[in-house]
C-alpha cells in the first residue's frame, strides 16, 4: 500500500486514532508530515473534489468565506481551509482533516484560499475548475517584490492547471496586461458614470502594458481599479461577465449592491468587501448557484479572523482589522470612517517575516484622513511602536492624543479604560495573533484562530 493511502487511512479512521483532534484548528503539522513521507500526496487527497483557489494579495480570506457559504447553499459536501492555512502543507492538512472512506453521490467541492507564492506549488499536484484572482497591490515587498512579479507567480500558477478558468477582477490593469494560457472571464464595477479623471500620482500599476503612457479612467472605485483606457493605444478594461452596476447602502458595518439586477447585501462594511463579494457571487454563478442561494450564502457568512472581527469586553466593543499595505489600510480607514459614532483606534504595528519586515509603507498610506473622523484618544503598540508613534505624530495627532503602549499584553487594560464605547483595532498579522493569544489568556474569546 502507498504512503499516500496510509494517509488517507488515517484520516478516515479519525475517531480510532483521534486524529481529528489533531488536526482541528488550523495545525499544518500534519501536512508537513504527509509531504514529508509522500510529496505527491496532495494530489491524491484532491482527486475528488471541484476545486475553487482564491489568490490575490489583498481580500483572499473574506473572500473564501463568502465564496465557501455561497457554495454550500447547493454542495453541502463542501471544504475550506477556514482558518487561512494557504501554503502548500496547510492545504494538505484541509484535506487530510475532511478526508473519508465513505462514497458519496453528492459533488464534492473545495474553496481554498492560496498564497500567491505557493500557487504554483499547489496547481503542481490540484488541476482546479476555477482560480479567482482578487487583485495585486503592493504587498510585503521584502518576499515578493514589485507588483508584475507577484502577478508573475499567480500567471505561472494558473499555467500549471491549463484547463482551468481564470475569474479575475477586470478593473485591475495588471489582469489585462499579458496573455494567458488559461481562458479568463472578469468581474467589476459598473456604478458610476462615464467621466474623465486619472490615478492619484502616488498609486502603481496605472501605465499602460503596451504603450506605457498614464492610464486614464472613466471612473476609479478606489486605488487602480476601475474603467481604465489608454488614450495612445487600444489598451482598455476587458468586457465585465458579472457587473456590480449600483451601490445602494455601504456604511462600516454593511454594504447593499446591486449585480445583475439582483439585490444583495453583506454584513460587512468597506467598498473593497463588496468586490470580495462581486468574486464569490461570480463563482456562485459558475457553479450554477441561483441568486436566491447567494443571497442566503452572504446572509450567512460571518466575520473572519481579522477582516471587522468583533470582539466585547466588558462595555466595549473592539473591531479588529488585519493591515499589511497601503491600499488596504487606505481601504480601512475609509470603512471605519464611515462610523456615526466616536470611537478610539488602536494601531499595532510588528514587523515579522508575517507581517512583511519592511514597514516603509506605513509612510505610504493616509494616515493623514484620521484627522477628519471623530476619534477621542489613539493608542499605538506593537514590536514597532516607535515608528508608528512616528507616523501619526507627522499625521497630525496631537500628543496630548495619543498613547503609547509598547506590550500588546496590555492592550487589555488600555481597552477597558477608553473614553469610548467604541474601538476599532488596525494591527499586522502576527499582531493579531498576539493579541487573540492574550484576549484569550483573559477568557475574551476562544483560543484558535
Amino acid at each position: 500500500m502507498s504512503i499516500r493511502n496510509n494517509f488517507a487511512i488515517m484520516a478516515g479512521k479519525t475517531t480510532r486514532w483521534g486524529l481529528h483532534t489533531f488536526l482541528k484548528g488550523g495545525s499544518s503539522y500534519p501536512g508537513m508530515l504527509s509531504q514529508k513521507l509522500d510529496p505527491t500526496v496532495l494530489e491524491a487527497l484532491s482527486k475528488d473534489y471541484e476545486v475553487v483557489i482564491v489568490t490575490g494579495t489583498n481580500g483572499k480570506t473574506l473572500t473564501t468565506a463568502l465564496t465557501f457559504q455561497v457554495l454550500k447553499q447547493k454542495y453541502p459536501d463542501i471544504i475550506t481551509n477556514s482558518t487561512g492555512a494557504n501554503m502548500l502543507q496547510g492545504i494538505i492538512s484541509t484535506f487530510l482533516e475532511h478526508h473519508s472512506y465513505k462514497d458519496s453521490s453528492k459533488k464534492k467541492v473545495a474553496i481554498l484560499e492560496v498564497d500567491e507564492a505557493s500557487l504554483v506549488h499547489v496547481t503542481k499536484y490540484i488541476k482546479p475548475k476555477a482560480i479567482v484572482f482578487t487583485n495585486v497591490f503592493r504587498d510585503q515587498m521584502d518576499r515578493y517584490g514589485e507588483i508584475y512579479t507577484t502577478y508573475q507567480l499567480m500567471v505561472d500558477g494558473a499555467a500549471l492547471a491549463p484547463d482551468a478558468l481564470i475569474v479575475s477582477n477586470g478593473d485591475a490593469p495588471i489582469f489585462n496586461s499579458k496573455e494567458t494560457i488559461n481562458e479568463r472571464v472578469y468581474f467589476g464595477f459598473d456604478h458610476l458614470p462615464d467621466g474623465e479623471t486619472q490615478a492619484h500620482y502616488n498609486t502603481d500599476g496605472v501605465l499602460c502594458p503596451h504603450c506605457h503612457a498614464i492610464l486614464n479612467y472613466n471612473f476609479i472605485s478606489y486605488s487602480n481599479l476601475g474603467k481604465y483606457y489608454c488614450t495612445n493605444c487600444d489598451f482598455k478594461r476587458p468586457e465585465l461577465t458579472y457587473r456590480m452596476t449600483d451601490i445602494l447602502k455601504m456604511d462600516h458595518q454593511s454594504s447593499r449592491f446591486i449585480i445583475d439586477d439582483e439585490t444583495f447585501e453583506i454584513t460587512i462594511g468597506g467598498q473593497y468587501n463588496i468586490y470580495n463579494a462581486l468574486a464569490a457571487y461570480s463563482i456562485g454563478r459558475i457553479f450554477d448557484v441561483s441568486a436566491d442561494d447567494i443571497r442566503a450564502g452572504f446572509q450567512s457568512a460571518k466575520r473572519v479572523f481579522g477582516r471587522q472581527e468583533v470582539i466585547q469586553i466588558g462595555d466595549k466593543e473592539i473591531t479588529v482589522n488585519l493591515v499589511k499595505n497601503p491600499v488596504g489600510l487606505n481601504q480601512v480607514l475609509d470603512m471605519i470612517g464611515r462610523d456615526p459614532e466616536p470611537f478610539s483606534l488602536v494601531s499595532i504595528l510588528n514587523a515579522n517575516a508575517a507581517d512583511g519586515t519592511d514597514i516603509s509603507w506605513i509612510w505610504d498610506a493616509d494616515y493623514e484622513s484620521i484627522s477628519e473622523m471623530t476619534i477621542k484618544q489613539v493608542t499605538v503598540s506593537g514590536e514597532r511602536v516607535n515608528d508608528i508613534k512616528t507616523r501619526l505624530e507627522v499625521a497630525g495627532v496631537l500628543p496630548e492624543n495619543l498613547q503609547v503602549v509598547p506590550a500588546i499584553t496590555d492592550l487589555i487594560e488600555s481597552f477597558k479604560a477608553a473614553p469610548t464605547k467604541k474601538i476599532h483595532v488596525l494591527a499586522t498579522y502576527t499582531a493579531i495573533l498576539q493579541l487573540r493569544k492574550e484576549l484569550a489568556n483573559q477568557n475574551y474569546i476562544e483560543g484558535g484562530m
